[in-house]
């Protein structure tokens, strides 16, 4: 029997199409069926064993973490912090919280959220919300450096949690004043000068302690507030200064009292001397070396040395006391 040419064309073209578009269709709903159970999970569901083994079991590189990261975004739960950066302002704050996210087991919320000090009326489960989601084993971190000067901080954080792990990055507390002085002036370039909001009666030499700047300085005062809540075991105090010159050997001592691997070491970091301060070799979520903002490390005006002098002699008598109440010589003197 002679085949019609529609029927050759059938046969040849129409039966392989078919099959083709009936195995597209099959991959694709079964793709769309996992990839809606996975998403569809329960956020406290965790991934299973398999899975963390292969997010957190090696050290990664940065860049990669966030592609591992960013597929589990939504697994994990959210959680009230287990360590905070409580200050201080202008010591380095933003550094060693953008060092320790290179650290696979911790997860840090990038914003300062200001929850003890303004926001406290919010409640809990809007401060929670705002943490990033961990996985079992991983540490949820923030920083707000006011938390420190702040004197309702202690008893609210203590009734969190008694058992948080508090981080204060402290440095010289004159360079402090000053950097705070020279950030303000960036922003608000008609403020008065330097001088003039340090000293109460320039010619006697009398300090103003109104001023907040000056207060933040003092840190055995501020400390005496938070030992009432916190044994000095639960508070690691970081030497913003040896946090420039050494950042793998203060990251190592933040690591230890996390209770974490020490993966954070040299090799993650190099010396930019137009900041002059370390940089990251790769930051968190990025393949590319990474310096903090054009805000930090900003140019300090000239000051007549005789009113730095007075500075140093106003703090001395409370850094002394200061390194009595932590057993710690940070030579600022």
């Amino acid at each position: 029997m002679d085949v019609s040419p529609v029927s050759l064309v059938r046969r040849r073209f129409v039966l392989p199409v078919c099959t083709m578009i009936f195995l597209c269709l099959y991959m694709f709903y079964s793709c769309a069926g996992s990839c809606a159970s996975l998403q569809g999970s329960a956020p406290s569901q965790q991934p299973g064993l398999l899975s963390q083994l292969l997010l957190r079991a090696q050290p990664r590189p940065p860049g990669e973490e966030t592609s591992i990261s960013s597929f589990y975004s939504g697994s994990g739960t959210k959680k009230l912090p287990q360590a905070i950066i409580i200050g201080v302002r202008k010591g380095g704050t933003r550094a060693l919280l953008e060092f320790l996210r290179v650290h696979p087991d911790i997860r840090a919320v990038g914003a300062e959220p200001h929850f003890f000090d303004r926001n406290y009326d919010k409640g809990l489960d809007w401060y929670r919300d705002l943490m990033p989601r961990t996985l079992d084993g991983q540490i949820t971190m923030e920083k707000t450096p006011s938390y420190f000067v702040t004197k309702e901080a202690p008893a609210r954080i203590s009734a969190m949690c008694k058992d948080a792990k508090l981080i204060v990055v402290v440095r010289d507390p004159v360079t402090r004043v000053i950097s705070d002085y020279t950030q303000t002036l960036s922003k608000r370039p008609d403020i008065p000068s330097f001088e003039s909001l340090t000293f109460k009666n320039r010619t006697t030499g009398l300090i103003d302690i109104s001023w907040s700047a000056i207060q933040i300085g003092i840190y055995a005062k501020h400390l005496e507030n938070w030992l009432q809540y916190f044994p000095m075991s639960q508070i690691l105090f970081v030497s913003g200064e040896r946090l420039i010159t050494v950042p793998a050997g203060e990251l190592g001592r933040v690591q230890d009292f996390l209770g974490l691997k020490r993966i954070i070491t040299d090799k993650h970091f190099y010396f930019n001397k137009t900041k002059g301060f370390p940089c990251l070799k790769k930051a968190e979520g990025s393949s590319k070396p990474h310096c903090l903002g054009k805000t930090k490390g900003r140019t300090h005006p000239n000051l007549d040395p005789k009113v730095v002098q007075r500075l140093r002699e106003f703090y001395r008598p409370f850094n002394m006391k200061f390194y009595q109440m932590t057993g710690h010589d940070f030579g600022w003197d």
